[in-house]
């Protein structure tokens, strides 16, 4: 049996295995000439942490801009989209392997992590808009919207988590119809005693995938939401390793963290090499 192409370390293959997804860098789908926009709360000191030094180098950054406070420069806000990041793009033999390692990325912040408002909706919809415009094959957006606003009152009602109510689940229906395949967050509500368990938007919508987040095992992480929708829907549509996923530390370490903040990118990454592989499939 011929050695991987890519030398893991442990934690990393067991992420990929769990979906058999070696199989598909050791043919050659690593992302190469596939284009990939994260929408996020900032991308901290991404263009200085060892997980991106093969993409920095390499020029696998083509664009980014803060839809908050309106300029180039993403690497200065929240670390989150950062770490999700990293598990797609991360390139460190022997220690961490992102999912899609040679792809291209657009970086978007349109999360502002120092509230919530329905502006940030909005500001994922310009996003979406700008992803597609720029020729983006697929969205990552561990973010969700539902409860815990900065004002109560503009909280959202299970009912509107039918797929065709929020400003984002329209924008990421739209973006699916436009070609883009659009992977969201599903939400870390399933065992929250102060919250329902059910999912948030944009991962309500119909042409959305909903992702919900597992171990390197298989196993559901008690915190990832699930539904069904409010029209029915069964959601997550699928899930990926959440839970002590290897990730980019905001620190500038190697280490592991929960969500299915992570679930989201590690599932974007594989179907962006599989995606890769059948350029004519819709």
């Amino acid at each position: 049996m011929e050695a991987d192409y890519f030398n893991y370390g442990t934690s990393s293959f067991n992420e990929i295995n769990l979906h058999n997804g070696q199989f598909l860098h050791n043919i050659g789908l690593r992302g190469q000439g596939m284009q990939i926009a994260m929408m996020d709360g900032g991308f901290f000191n991404y263009n200085i942490y060892p997980a991106f030094d093969s993409a920095n180098l390499n020029g696998q950054i083509l664009n980014t801009w803060d839809f908050v406070d309106r300029q180039q420069s993403v690497a200065e806000d929240d670390s989150h989209g950062m770490s999700c990041l990293s598990t797609i793009v991360a390139n460190i033999p022997g220690q961490f392997i992102g999912k899609a390692p040679k792809a291209s990325f657009y970086l978007y912040r349109t999360e502002d992590v120092g509230s919530e408002h329905k502006i940030e909706e909005f500001n994922w919809a310009c996003g979406a808009e700008r992803a597609d415009s720029s020729g983006a094959d697929v969205i990552s957006t561990s973010l969700g919207y539902y409860i815990q606003f900065t004002s109560p009152s503009v909280d959202h009602p299970n009912s509107d988590m039918d797929g065709n109510t929020t400003m984002a689940a329209i924008a990421g229906d739209l973006a699916a119809k436009k070609g883009l395949l659009v992977f969201a967050s599903i939400g870390n509500d399933g065992n929250n005693p102060t919250a329902t368990h059910y999912l948030s938007t944009p991962s309500d919508g119909d042409s959305v995938l909903a992702i919900g987040a597992v171990n390197s095992s298989g196993v559901v992480g008690n915190f990832s939401s699930y539904g069904p929708s409010f029209d029915g829907q069964i959601k997550p549509d699928l899930s990926s390793v959440g839970v002590s996923a290897r990730v980019q530390t905001s620190s500038g370490a190697i280490g592991s963290s929960n969500g299915t903040s992570f679930s989201c990118p590690n599932m974007a990454g594989l179907a962006t090499i599989l995606w890769q592989a059948f350029p004519n499939y819709n």
